[in-house]
Order: C-alpha cells, then sequence, then structure tokens
C-alpha cells in the first residue's frame, strides 16, 4: 500500500483524531509499516470515534481533546504529524460556531505553538476540505476557486488550514493540506448521518431498511478510504520536495455521479438488495447545500503520482462486506 516502506520503520508519528474515521485508516497503515503511533482522540460521542476502529492497529491511543490536553509531552519528538482531529458537522457548526471555531481554528493555533517548540522541523499532512469553496462556479473544482464558505463550519476549517500554511510560509516547515471531497469506507461512521449522507445509508441496507436520498440530481465524487490513506502517506513521505511542501491539494476519487446514480449502486453492490425514497432538502438544510461538486486533483496526481485505484462500485461492496460482519460496533440497537 505504501511507496516507501522503509521511510515509515520506527518513525514518531502522531494522528490528532486518530480513532475516527480516516485517523484510524491511517494508525493501522503506519503501524503495519513499522511506524511508532500514538493516537490522540477525544472520543466524543457526535464524533466519528468509535473504540473498534483502533482494535488490532497496535498503537497507542490517548483519550483527550485538543481544545485542552497537555500536548508538549505527546508532541515532543513528533516526527510526521497527521492531523486529522476536526468538528466537522455543518449543522453542528450553524448551531454552535463558537466551539466549532474553538475545535477548527483556536484549538490548531494551540497545537501549532506546541509543535513549535516540541517538534520544529516534524512533517505535517492536515485534512482539509472541499467545503469552503461553497457552491461551484464551474466544475470540475481546481484549487484556484474562489473560497466562499456555506455554513459556520466551513470557515472555521478553512482558518485552520490557512494557520498551519502560515508554518510553511513563515517558518518554513513542511506542510501539505488536502482538501477531501466525500470518503467513505470501512471505520466510517454509520450509526446516523453526522458524517456524511452514505453512512446512514449503508446503515439502512444492511438493516433491510429503506433510505432516503434528498434532491438527487447533484453530482459527487467519492473516494475509498484506502486510496485517501495512501494519499495521506504520500503526501507525508514527499512534504519536503519542492512543488509538494507548503501547497494545497484537492483530492478526489471515482468519476462523479449523481445521488440517484450513487444510490442505485449501492443497492447493486448490496446484492440487488434495498430500497430508497427521494425528498426535498429540508428547510435548515437547503440554503447550506452546495449543490454539485467534483474535484480537480490533477496537482497532486502530477506533483506526487498517486491516482486512486479502487472504483466506486468496488468500494460500496468492499464497505458493505465490512459493515456486515460489524454492525453491531458501528450501529448498535437502540
Amino acid at each position: 500500500m505504501m511507496d516507501d516502506m522503509d521511510f515509515w520503520k520506527r518513525r514518531r508519528v502522531l494522528v490528532t483524531g486518530g480513532a475516527g474515521f480516516l485517523g484510524s485508516n491511517l494508525c493501522h497503515a503506519l503501524a503495519a509499516a513499522g511506524a511508532r503511533v500514538t493516537a490522540l482522540d477525544a472520543m466524543l460521542p457526535d464524533g466519528g470515534a468509535n473504540p473498534a476502529n483502533l482494535e488490532g492497529a497496535g498503537v497507542l491511543l490517548v483519550r483527550g481533546d485538543i481544545r485542552d490536553t497537555e500536548l508538549l509531552s505527546l508532541c515532543q519528538g513528533t516526527e510526521v504529524l497527521f492531523n486529522m482531529a476536526a468538528q466537522t458537522s455543518h449543522m453542528g457548526g450553524q448551531r454552535d460556531p463558537v466551539a466549532d471555531i474553538a475545535i477548527n481554528a483556536v484549538a490548531q493555533v494551540r497545537l501549532i505553538q506546541v509543535m513549535r517548540e516540541a517538534a520544529p522541523t516534524a512533517r505535517v499532512v492536515h485534512a482539509s476540505t472541499r467545503q469552503f469553496y461553497g457552491r461551484p462556479i464551474a466544475l470540475p473544482v481546481d484549487e484556484l476557486h474562489p473560497v466562499n464558505p456555506p455554513d459556520a463550519n466551513g470557515v472555521s476549517k478553512w482558518a485552520g488550514e490557512q494557520y498551519w500554511m502560515l508554518e510553511n510560509r513563515v517558518l518554513g516547515r513542511p506542510v501539505v493540506s488536502l482538501r477531501l471531497t466525500n470518503c467513505y469506507g470501512p471505520r466510517l461512521r454509520i450509526a446516523d448521518a453526522r458524517q456524511t449522507f452514505l453512512g446512514i445509508w449503508i446503515r439502512r441496507l444492511l438493516e433491510g431498511e429503506p433510505f432516503e436520498v434528498w434532491g438527487g440530481a447533484q453530482l459527487r465524487d467519492l473516494a475509498y478510504v484506502d486510496d485517501v490513506t495512501q494519499a495521506f502517506l504520500t503526501a507525508a513521505e514527499q512534504a519536503d520536495a519542492p512543488g509538494v511542501a507548503g501547497r494545497v491539494f484537492n483530492l478526489g476519487g471515482a468519476p462523479p455521479v449523481s445521488l440517484l446514480e450513487l444510490a442505485e449502486l449501492c443497492i447493486a453492490a448490496n446484492g440487488g438488495r434495498g430500497s430508497f425514497s427521494t425528498r426535498e432538502f429540508p428547510a435548515d438544510r437547503a440554503p447550506i447545500d452546495i449543490g454539485s461538486y467534483h474535484a480537480n486533483d490533477s496537482a497532486f496526481r502530477a506533483a506526487t503520482g498517486w491516482a486512486p485505484r479502487v472504483p466506486l462500485p468496488e468500494g460500496l461492496r468492499r464497505s458493505l462486506d465490512w459493515y456486515r460482519e460489524r454492525l453491531p460496533d458501528y450501529a448498535p440497537k437502540a
């Protein structure tokens, strides 16, 4: 899975948000490559963290919130930081923008200040989002697209990313930011739709219940978690290389499909079993819906040689098969 297995052997790695969806998949891959991995996670009940996510990974899990945890000892001697900790809920940010910015911006500055003291030369790969582009002017969206966040969460995530990029511009730290699209796969939160709509679709399919498609014509490009994990590893390996250091990159995935097409693909991946209904966006969500989106990630592909490998039908099948064996851990009955 990795470009350079030797790069990771005994390397000290800190993964914030390490018990969440993307963070835990990174932890498994890093530990398998021989890295010494510490995962920091607040384990907030409304977030993506799940104790089952790190089972068998062989990493040290520290339960703590980047807003107030003692960070100096955790960061001391870190060689690579994967910064995945974030508040990602769109509606959560709208309801409580103060808490949203406390996690996504203020706590990022706190972490940056500690890293300056404890690990001044560490490479950093920051998990960012396509969200703050807002409603696209044209498709596909490249990195030069204007920033126009549709909600409070987009504003806070934009601020957090820019504080990290200042570390490169001002202090020369090797920093790369990856702006993610809809990621899916094993260890995604599926108990509800807090992390992504696809999570609740997966749960409903496996429980034999119909799911809802809001709108339906919107286009999305989905990225399977193994491909996303590889992108983060590649970004870290090349974080000090010309053309990679100090850049923000869009990260896409499979060719775009409409939500209605995606729903049909999900049912096909479930052996043809399942059904769905369509409805209009709820009134409180319609104003922050961005419409269709898919990424132009040619810059990252050209700079690093990365490319996604898992086709959408295969990724959906793998995801459903993985959860089918683990449903009680990820979608417990009330």
